[in-house]
């Protein structure tokens, strides 16, 4: 579903190249082949924390968007949105048994993966202070977990494609640069993999400084 107004003001994203929660929101925006301009915020320089960026988000984080004249952070409840207004129901199905499923995976996404590859990705790339142990051990639950639900599945909530795969794919596809390894994980490999066959797919950036694991 396109725009209601395709001569609009393209979505205004604000985002970090090597963030795996901004690019939740690129990739959605390119899946959907929605207009949209990056703004690329300087996090080393601390740009998120200025008073500017903190009038869009008073967490001082990205991403952002900026679409007319809503103005939404987090990644999560920024999907939900593109995919309510733009994206039709196979995004974000509307009855309650597919709704609920796609929700479990959100949730995923902001607690298992958000402390475990996300994390284990700071510590290895970007030198932060956290537990990589304790990291590393909720990222291989978490892969064995996702292992087994993948056993007989495409997609993590439906037959198809949905916004609980977009939340998830990013950290996951780079866990790597955290110094775990993908290769004892047959179905989830097969996953990103389709994934990134999506038509509109666009891949997150790998850093350089990525460990080879």
């Amino acid at each position: 579903m396109s725009r209601e107004d395709p001569m609009s003001t393209p979505i205004r994203f604000y985002s970090f190249p090597l963030s795996g929660h901004a690019h939740r929101v690129k990739l959605m925006l390119s899946l959907l082949a929605l207009p949209h301009e990056v703004i690329d915020v300087d996090l080393p320089g601390g740009q998120h924390k200025q008073p500017p960026f903190l009038a869009l988000n008073p967490r001082g984080q990205v991403p952002v968007i900026v679409d007319g004249d809503v103005v939404l952070y987090d990644s999560t409840a920024i999907l939900v949105y593109l995919a309510r207004r733009y994206g039709g129901d196979s995004w974000l199905p509307t009855d309650a048994v597919g709704a609920a499923r796609v929700q479990q995976f959100l949730s995923l996404a902001s607690g298992e993966i958000f402390e475990g590859p996300n994390r284990v990705r700071l510590v290895k790339l970007f030198k932060r202070e956290l537990d990589y142990a304790l990291a590393r051990d909720k990222t291989l639950a978490l892969l064995t977990l996702l292992e087994a639900h993948l056993d007989g599945r495409s997609f993590l909530a439906a037959d198809h494609a949905t916004i609980a795969d977009i939340a998830c794919y990013s950290y996951i596809a780079h866990v790597q640069e955290g110094g775990v390894a993908l290769a004892p994980y047959a179905h989830v490999r097969s996953w990103l993999a389709r994934v990134e066959a999506l038509p509109g797919f666009v891949a997150m950036p790998t850093s350089p400084h990525a460990l080879a694991a």
